[in-house]
């Protein structure tokens, strides 16, 4: 196994353990357990880190992975794809705000947010996990190029 495959193995399962640990974190509130929910959020975000820092130096050092698949489906990808960059960016926007209201301790806000913020992410790491999915199991051997190349290449 290359760098190449190891990187994006390596992200895709800190987004995925990310969203378990959100899943884990909701229910742990709902039973009125704060401190392990407050644990596990932070874990949460702890793996989200991970991923983004992953995510962000393999872009820069080896770049992105071009769609390898049926010319049919690249207009189609390409749309998942862009739908998934713009829920991951309001996604890392939202779990940015909630954490911070709940580092403010302004509970109230916290929740509202919280549902919302969720239920994003779940989005985020099911097309995140489908993107990964396309390019390295179901058409992999795409070229690494740079993102804007990837992209509209």
């Amino acid at each position: 196994m290359s760098w190449y495959d190891i990187f994006p193995l390596v992200s895709t399962s800190f987004i995925l353990i990310s969203g378990i640990l959100v899943a884990i974190g909701w229910r742990l509130i709902i039973k009125g357990k704060r401190e392990a929910h407050e644990k596990v959020m932070v874990g949460a975000a702890i793996a989200a880190s991970c991923f983004f820092i992953i995510y962000v130096s393999r872009t820069i050092f080896i770049g992105n992975t071009m769609f390898n698949g049926p010319e049919s489906l690249k207009t189609v990808y390409l749309v998942f794809l862009l739908f998934h960059i713009v829920l991951a960016t309001v996604a890392a926007a939202f779990g940015i705000t909630t954490l911070t209201l709940a580092y403010r301790k302004k509970f109230a806000k916290h929740r509202k947010w919280g549902k919302i913020t969720a239920k994003i992410w779940f989005a985020t790491v099911i097309t995140g996990v489908t993107v990964y999915v396309l390019l390295y199991l179901c058409y992999p051997g795409g070229h690494t190029k740079p993102v804007i190349d990837a992209i509209f290449g």
